[in-house]
């Protein structure tokens, strides 16, 4: 009797997140897909960044491992800094240099392994990681956790060296010809870490290091993976794009879990998600604005007064997130009047938002357009007030506004502009009345699309078991 040939071992995929919330949790959600789907993980990680593969580690203890390496030092960076929650956007370009010294022991790792890694994904802050797995004989795939516009965008910008002409203001337009439909931005709306490459506003190695993150990406990868669907975003993934280094592109989202029972996705929730629901119970369907803008983003004074007399004025029920360390954009006496009408509620920390858009009184979103807050208010169905602030929120916010129409304008500003309150109360008032009936009824079609893309003959169910087979191949 012949013996029984040796079972074919699992492809060994490695894993590079970027230290960063909106970063870290897309790409941890996709590795658990793709460990379900019997492809063996190792996880990029450093000591302080270890307990945010915790839930991945349990839910597939075999299937994944961590590899975890000193976080790489900068003299820009203080002692035990490894990841950029409550930082300022300026230390991004800074983590994205220091990160790239992590190449050499991860080499040095990966060539002492039993088998090959096939496969190295990496976040498209992370495009050291590219000839990095050139290196190793395997492929590199480039994750983004942003949308393919939003994606694009920078790369775009990188690639051609972009700049405002002298004498131009912040009206200045620049126009991506290279993508389907030809958009323009004001030169206000182009992210600040092109701004501060171009004016010199960090050191000349981590400019290049920046730039040269980008073209790796463009040049040495061989696929993209993104967390958006067909249906947000089919018309810039129909074919292939100059401005992604007409690489293909899977689709593959929403990769988040569908619910979040505890209300602690992302960090310890201040206030329990059964609290939040009994307070939401009391109100109309539809008739609360959830309004929060994400971890990053810090309101002024200024804008935080605006913010609380729109809401004031409109006189719509809401809940206001503010992320910890930015009491000062909550002007002082607003909380006690909102609490006292028991029309409002102020949130400080970390909010259970999954649940909360899932719940039948939220009927709004006023959000700053990250990515991973537009993919949980589709899933959830519910419209978005947009405002967005910098990085890619000025191209999603367009996206969701203009070409998929699940969101009203809120602020075009960005970052520290603050808003007319009468006019923006006339927003919140409008949405919740009649005239944003029809935006409404495209967020619930669309949360349906979602739905739909992720399960057996979805989109995004599809593209995500192509990607596998394609990993299996180069075993």
């Amino acid at each position: 009797m012949e013996a029984a040939a040796a079972p074919t071992p699992a492809p060994h995929v490695l894993v590079i997140p970027f230290p960063a919330q909106g970063h870290a949790r897309p790409l941890l959600d996709f590795a658990a897909l793709l460990a379900a789907r019997g492809l063996r993980l190792t996880v990029v990680t450093t000591p302080a960044n270890l307990p945010l593969l915790s839930p991945l580690l349990a839910a597939q203890p075999a299937a994944v491992r961590p590899l975890t390496l000193p976080f790489p030092s900068h003299p820009s960076l203080p002692p035990g800094l490894e990841n950029t929650k409550g930082c300022a956007p300026e230390a991004f370009p800074i983590f994205m240099h220091a990160l790239a010294s992590l190449r050499e022991p991860i080499l040095a790792w990966a060539r002492s392994q039993p088998d090959p890694v096939v496969a190295v994904i990496a976040d498209f802050f992370c495009g050291w990681a590219q000839p990095l797995a050139r290196e190793l004989g395997a492929a590199g795939v480039v994750f983004t956790p942003s949308g393919v516009l939003g994606t694009a965008f920078p790369h775009s910008l990188f690639r051609r060296l972009v700049r405002r002409p002298a004498g131009c203001g912040d009206e200045f337009n620049v126009t991506f010809p290279a993508i389907p439909g030809e958009p323009a931005f004001q030169w206000r709306e182009i992210s600040m870490m092109y701004k501060w490459f171009l004016e010199c506003g960090i050191e000349d190695k981590v400019r290049e290091s920046v730039r040269q993150n980008f073209l790796w990406n463009l040049q040495e990868s061989w696929v993209f993976v993104s967390n958006t669907l067909r249906a947000l975003e089919g018309r810039y993934l129909d074919a292939p794009l100059e401005d992604m280094g007409f690489k293909p592109i899977f689709a593959v989202g929403p990769v988040a879990p569908e619910t979040d029972p505890a209300g602690t996705r992302g960090g310890e929730a201040a206030v329990a998600a059964a609290n939040l629901s009994a307070w939401l119970d009391a109100f109309p369907e539809g008739s609360v604005v959830y309004v929060c803008f994400g971890s990053q983003a810090l309101l002024t004074p200024a804008v935080g007064a605006a913010l609380a007399e729109a809401l004031e004025r409109s006189a719509v029920p809401f809940v206001w997130v503010v992320s910890a360390g930015n009491s000062g954009g909550v002007p002082e006496g607003f909380e006690a009047r909102a609490a006292a009408a028991r029309r409002g509620l102020v949130v400080r920390g970390w909010a259970p938002q999954v649940a909360t858009l899932r719940h039948a009184a939220v009927g709004w979103f006023m959000t700053h357009c990250g990515w991973n807050s537009v993919l949980e208010a589709v899933a959830a169905g519910v419209p978005m007030l947009a405002w967005p602030m910098t990085a890619d929120q000025f191209a999603n916010a367009r996206l969701l506004v203009d070409e998929v129409r699940v969101a009203l304008r809120a602020c075009a500003g960005g970052f520290g502009v603050a808003p007319d309150p009468g006019e923006l109360a006339a927003v919140l008032a409008d949405a919740i009345g009649e005239k944003g009936g029809d935006v409404r009824g495209r967020a619930k079609e669309l949360a349906a699309e979602a739905a739909r893309a992720v399960k057996e003959g979805g989109s995004s169910y599809a593209d995500l078991e192509g990607l596998v087979q394609e990993i299996r191949k180069l075993c």
